[in-house]
């Protein structure tokens, strides 16, 4: 949460708006509207179809066709922004500016100066600025920072994901602002190590001026390395990432009907050899797998919810303005480097 000081709380269920009722807009609308702690008071939409839409699904709220209606509604708590990427700057800082708190939809800006801007206002104003990385929330993620957090992993030797499908393609960004900020985000929230330097080569196919497939190799102070594939144009659908570490090992397949998390108890390591000193060799350890029931309430269901006691100045953020920032500055290099033909590019700190 970036404000100088915890909102106050604010008293009854938290007043939101969300603007934009496109692709994701309504999925956001339905969970704030369904939870007793939030009220779904107006949905904001230019297209007289998309608000037709919001009003058969909400009949009770309020349809404004312009956000300059909802800036000006003093009834209005929170504001939640699902609109594309290149607007989130302008109507964040109006929201911010006329004392909303804002949820954004990932990734939180286009640039990372715009982040910092954003982040600057929602301090100026005292409230919370925070960003829809709706995976962070999963019972899979939250158990694998469980296990990370507590030891079991041991030192994070690599993070390796990989996030393809056939479509949806983007006419206006690039697969790497699409589909990467979901694995960015999961591997900052995870490993709180920087990334110093990142780089990414990718390919148009179908638009010319919009690569749709992309390698990205991301680098950190020692020998940990991450590696995100992301690919508009495949046909089977994966959701995979793998961990590795010097303990154990992780992987969560978000495409398994149950078991989505493994833990493994997998290793390598290096013993001395008896008939030459001189020579290592590598001894591989396999042991139990580990599947962990997870929490099986809906990933953005427990997002909505912590936003509104963020909102209502009573709960810690798991998703901020800060962490949105830090993976913008990922992507704005990723960005640079396949610009560049994949040299590394240093991340903005």
């Amino acid at each position: 949460m970036l404000t100088t000081e915890s909102p106050a709380p604010l008293p009854g269920p938290l007043r939101v708006a969300v603007v934009g009722y496109g692709y994701w807009g309504p999925n956001l609308a339905r969970n704030f509207a369904s939870n007793p702690q939030s009220t779904l008071t107006t949905v904001c939409d230019a297209s007289p179809a998309r608000l037709a839409a919001a009003h058969a699904t909400h009949p009770w709220a309020r349809l404004a066709p312009s956000a300059a209606e909802v800036w000006a509604d003093a009834n209005i708590d929170a504001v939640v922004i699902a609109t594309p990427p290149e607007t989130h700057r302008d109507l964040a800082i109006a929201a911010l500016e006329s004392g909303k708190h804002v949820l954004v939809e990932k990734p939180l800006a286009t640039s990372v100066a715009d982040a910092e801007q954003m982040l600057a206002v929602a301090r100026r104003c005292g409230r919370a600025l925070l960003v829809d990385h709706t995976f962070l929330f999963t019972g899979a993620v939250r158990r694998m920072k469980d296990y990370i957090d507590a030891g079991e992993v041991g030192d994070i030797y690599y993070f390796d994901s990989t996030r393809i499908n056939l479509g949806l393609f983007q006419s206006h960004t690039n697969v790497i602002w699409d589909l990467a900020p979901h694995d960015i985000a999961i591997l900052l929230h995870l490993i709180k190590a920087p990334v110093r330097r990142v780089s990414a080569v990718g390919a148009s196919h179908v638009n010319t001026t919009v690569e749709n497939i992309a390698y990205l190799t991301l680098q950190f102070d020692g020998p940990m390395l991450a590696h995100c594939h992301v690919n508009w144009l495949a046909p089977v659908k994966i959701r995979k990432t793998i961990i590795g570490g010097s303990r154990k090992m992780l992987v969560f397949d978000d495409m398994e009907p149950s078991e989505k998390l493994k833990l493994y108890d997998s290793g390598a390591y290096l013993t001395a050899s008896d008939e030459d000193v001189y020579r290592s060799l590598v001894e591989y350890r396999t042991g139990d797998v580990l599947v962990p029931r997870l929490d099986k309430t809906e990933a953005l269901a427990a997002e909505c919810t912590n936003a509104i006691t963020v909102f209502q100045g009573t709960g810690t953020p798991i998703s901020d303005g800060a962490l949105g920032l830090r993976v913008v500055s990922v992507l704005e290099a990723a960005e640079q480097s396949l610009r560049a033909g994949g040299v590394p590019m240093d991340v903005a700190q």
